[in-house]
């Protein structure tokens, strides 16, 4: 049995694709397993004990071209992600059964399906009627998956993100206090419902707590890093670390507070109670389908503007979700406060 997976988009969905990769291997025991990812995304399962093989969709190359050199060698080719470009690969696999899923507003790929795949699955996902219907209920992205691999046939699935971690990583962050806050900075705290010195304000609230106050970050907020670190306002503030270093920090800490992005799946991975703000806009969906995974927590919702009265609001509301964590006050998996 030779099985290929595809996963070709974001760093935390193939975090929430872990489960499904796993029910694979644990329905398909002797199977061959590759799975297909971007540059960006691969350190996700560069270590993961489910798969056999990683390959790298170069850069340039068009995701049809490179399925083809799967033809012939593959029996099962899954699509992890609803869209197009890992579509498109697992057609070119020409594998006997192909499965994938889409949204049900996406009425394309609904129609051509066919073209494509064996199985199409249709989620339940719809923004506008999320809004409209605050009783309308959408599974999470893990469940979705284990629908999917479920209808390809797997009989054994797998509830829990997997994410190793070494003690090469722990020591590498050894130096990052532990038992505190983790606050992970990213763009979304900086505009549409937040700005960069309600950001600083919220990192200062925090230390009310008593316990380190630890920021972290990536490429993609190095100069809000530096005005965090002038700021004073933080324990350590620690960036360039590689993924895996990344989650071992995680790991060290009590809670986790970020806005919706990547770094929500790595807490759950790391099995941390988790603060996620939200986007305002199609909040229902959202913190209905990627909320954090299998952990206490609570989902936010960014307010509609920046006023101060806003802002401030947004601010107390965060200190207060990170209040319920640490003294147990959370019962269920994912609250919206």
């Amino acid at each position: 049995m030779r099985i290929v997976l595809s996963r070709l988009d974001r760093l935390g969905d193939l975090i929430l694709s872990t489960p499904a990769i796993a029910s694979v291997r644990r329905s398909w025991p002797g199977a061959h397993v590759t799975i297909v990812c971007s540059r960006y995304n691969a350190v996700v399962v560069e270590r993961n004990p489910d798969v056999d093989a990683i390959a790298i969709l170069p850069s340039g190359v068009r995701p049809g071209v490179f399925g083809r050199r799967f033809r012939g060698r593959c029996d099962l080719a899954l699509a992890l992600a609803p869209c197009a470009p890992d579509f498109s690969l697992v057609r070119a696999t020409g594998a006997r059964r192909r499965v994938a899923y889409t949204y049900r507003r996406r009425y394309l790929a609904r129609l051509t399906a066919p073209l494509f795949v064996t199985d199409m699955l249709v989620s339940e996902a719809d923004p506008d009627l999320c809004e409209r219907r605050k009783d309308y209920a959408v599974r999470h992205e893990v469940d979705q998956l284990l629908a999917l691999v479920e209808r390809a046939g797997a009989h054994e699935l797998v509830r829990e993100l997997v994410l190793p971690i070494d003690d090469v990583d722990r020591n590498a962050v050894a130096h990052v206090p532990a038992g505190g806050i983790t606050f992970h900075l990213a763009p979304r705290w900086f505009k549409e419902g937040c700005t960069l010195a309600s950001t600083v304000g919220l990192i200062g609230e925090l230390r009310r707590f008593g316990l380190p106050v630890v920021v972290t970050y990536g490429v993609d907020a190095i100069e809000e890093a530096g005005a965090i670190r002038a700021a004073g306002v933080a324990d350590a503030v620690a960036g360039g670390l590689s993924f895996s270093q990344w989650a071992a920090a995680f790991e060290k800490s009590r809670v986790v507070v970020t806005v919706d992005t990547g770094a929500t799946h790595v807490a759950s991975a790391t099995r941390r109670p988790t603060v996620v703000l939200f986007e305002h806009r199609y909040f229902h969906l959202n913190s209905q389908e990627w909320p954090p995974y299998h952990v206490p927590s609570a989902c936010l919702r960014k307010p509609s503007d920046e006023t101060p009265e806003a802002l401030a609001a947004c601010r107390a509301s965060v200190v207060e979700a990170v209040d319920a964590l640490l003294h147990g006050r959370t019962a269920a998996p994912s609250t919206t406060v």
